[in-house]
């Protein structure tokens, strides 16, 4: 049987980490009991299920790890998640938010969205899965709410320029952003280094001030995470 010591994870509300036999693991409670998402481990402590969070399946895992020193995505918080995917990282997010919390996800592709609604927003009320284009937040004004939080992930050369718009639609005044920069998805040519900080830069011009860039090797290669707030 298995030796399991349970503590929060550096003071984060909502994330956990979990020691198995002397290995650490970073985990959520899961808000939608015995319901896996992507092949996660679920392990119960005490009556309370806890989910694992794998880092190499998500930028926002990784961020953690690799020394995040603010997360604002807490217990209650408003995010409009842009390319939501498969759902790995949202379902995290709304075991953090928690039934008081939404998570707005917005996914492109149909296909990947049915996915998605099957695996995750079918058994989360606090996720609201919205099928459009993250390059036209205006489409998707009817059902997003003012937000506390931006989380980007999506594979498009002008990723600070889509968080950014849609910042001017929905975050609120003092709201935060977390981008995960995909430095080949936006010019394979160049040097990482370099369009991190151009991407840095256009938030800047943008009004964010910038709080952290974080490098997520080994768990992605070519990628940072940039926490802001305008």
């Amino acid at each position: 049987m298995a030796l399991v010591k349970v503590e929060s994870f550096k003071g984060f509300n909502g994330v956990y980490q979990l020691t198995i036999n002397g290995e650490r693991k970073l985990a959520t409670v899961n808000l939608a009991p015995t319901v896996q998402v992507y092949g996660e481990r679920l392990i119960k402590i005490n009556g309370v299920e806890y989910r694992l969070w794998d880092p190499f399946r998500s930028k926002l895992g990784a961020a953690l790890l690799k020394g995040l020193k603010r997360l604002p995505i807490s217990e209650g918080v408003k995010v409009l998640y842009l390319g939501a995917g498969s759902g790995t990282t949202v379902s995290h997010v709304s075991d953090i938010v928690g039934k008081n919390g939404i998570v707005y996800s917005v996914e492109f592709s149909p296909r990947v969205m049915r996915e998605f609604i099957k695996r995750v927003s079918s058994f989360r009320r606090n996720v609201i899965p919205i099928l459009a284009d993250a390059r036209f937040p205006g489409s998707y004004l009817p059902y997003v709410d003012e937000i506390d939080v931006i989380y980007c992930d999506v594979a498009q050369p002008d990723q600070a320029r889509i968080l950014s718009d849609n910042a001017d639609f929905y975050l609120k005044k003092g709201g935060s952003s977390m981008l995960a920069v995909k430095a080949r998805s936006i010019d394979v040519s160049r040097r990482p280094v370099e369009i991190f900080k151009e991407e840095a830069k256009v938030l800047q011009s943008r009004g964010f001030k910038i709080e952290a860039t974080i490098k997520l090797e080994p768990f992605d290669k070519d990628h940072v995470m940039i926490l802001s707030t305008r």
